[in-house]
């Protein structure tokens, strides 16, 4: 981040003044431009008004991004003094990206697995939506919700699951892999996953194991 302020003020030509507020408002609309460098979408950036009137005469400024700022939506850019003067401001900039996103066609209750027909596609400021919202179909398609949605409500990826390809209580085929060798066994799931997921499974000696989901439901022991 602070490498990003570093390229901007090595590209800022002229002289900027501290009463010189447009001046302050470009530079860090330029920077936000560098922190949403990357969005899909149509990106536009707005710094709020400055009063510099109070701030010493500057004969360089620098843009930075402070650290944990996101990079859509309501956000502050640093512009400091680094020549002339010793001061360092920060100035609230929306960032703003017009694109698709995904809401549902209608009232969706928990553990449903979506289909193509659960979703519209809208299109709006991602700035102005929930963190995570899902941008397209396949994104949704196939996964189960974990809570209940009204209508028209923009998806968001932490209300999706993988379907689960194990359950608790399940019999389970648990399967151990070297180099040039395969052990199978039989055993029960403790907990739910999907695939990817860790599932711990109690074999018939009583001696709990643990693997990996597979899409067939089997267990693939951790070596």
């Amino acid at each position: 981040m602070i490498i990003r302020g570093i390229l901007f003020s090595l590209f800022a030509a002229g002289t900027l003044w501290a009463d010189d507020s447009q001046g302050i408002r470009s530079a860090a609309e330029q920077q936000a431009r560098l922190v949403a460098a990357g969005q899909q979408g149509d990106i536009s950036v707005e710094a709020d008004p400055v009063d510099s009137s109070n701030l010493p005469p500057c004969n360089r400024l620098e843009a930075y991004t402070p650290p944990n700022t996101r990079s859509i939506g309501r956000i502050h850019v640093g512009i400091r003094c680094i020549e002339g003067a010793n001061w360092n401001i920060l100035v609230p900039v929306r960032i703003s990206v017009i694109a698709e996103y995904i809401t549902t066609r209608r009232a969706l209750i928990a553990g449903r697995t979506l289909q193509a027909g659960d979703l519209n596609r809208q299109r709006g400021d991602l700035g102005r939506l929930p963190a995570g919202t899902v941008l397209s179909p396949e994104q949704a398609v196939g996964k189960v919700l974990r809570n209940s949605v009204g209508a028209g409500q923009p998806l968001r990826s932490n209300q999706l699951q993988a379907p689960l390809v194990v359950r608790q209580g399940q019999n389970v085929r648990v399967v151990s892999q070297g180099p040039g060798f395969a052990v199978k066994a039989d055993g029960k799931a403790i907990n739910n996953a999907a695939s990817g997921e860790l599932v711990r499974v109690r074999m018939p000696t009583g001696k709990t194991v643990s693997g990996i989901a597979q899409e067939d439901g089997s267990i693939l022991l951790q070596n």
